[in-house]
């Protein structure tokens, strides 16, 4: 596995190695003690998987502390336009965000830390997305910020008809950057 830097500190992108031949292909998404040297503070604790249609957009989420996670992403069927944004005050890309085309074909995850935001488009037919945490959800803890916020400023890429939301994701409001974290 080969750790690529990203445009803003710690957000980092993980390329497996791919092995393939006739048969299809063999890799390893998940080796712990080459994770625990390259990251030692990060002990994953569960993984997830959702199934989206085209044009669905969740988030932005993320959980406040205590309860705040890292996540290690990939895509294990389709495409997806993946958006992760700096929500740590102290950084020097403060409410910077940046995106990533994850997909099955290259295989690539994103490692996602402890203060970001998180959201993700599906640009395929349809989209399996796996991703470990490191804490447990806590849903008092849970907090969103608005797709389309105006401070933000996001690309999505697709036409505002094209994209479904859940009622949940469509209730998040403009983000007060300073009342959520520290």
């Amino acid at each position: 596995m080969k750790i690529k830097k990203t445009n803003i500190k710690d957000l980092v992108l993980i390329q497996p190695n791919i092995y393939v031949d006739n048969r299809g292909y063999f890799m390893e998404s998940f080796k712990e003690d080459w994770f625990a040297k390259n990251f030692p503070s990060i002990k994953f604790i569960q993984d997830n998987e959702s199934l989206s249609e085209y044009g669905v957009l969740r988030g932005l989420h993320f959980q406040k502390p205590p309860f705040a996670q890292t996540k290690l992403i990939r895509v294990i069927q389709g495409e997806i336009l993946d958006i992760a944004v700096d929500l740590r005050k102290h950084s020097s890309s403060y409410l910077q965000h940046q995106a990533f085309i994850l997909n099955e074909t290259k295989k690539h995850q994103l490692l996602l830390p402890k203060g970001f935001a998180h959201g993700f488009l599906v640009l395929s037919k349809s989209a399996i997305i796996s991703y470990k945490v490191d804490a447990p959800y806590n849903q008092e803890s849970e907090v969103g910020i608005a797709w389309n916020d105006e401070v933000l400023k996001i690309n999505w890429g697709v036409s505002l008809e094209n994209i479904k939301l859940s009622k949940k994701d469509a209730s998040y409001l403009k983000f007060d950057f300073n009342s959520y974290l520290s």
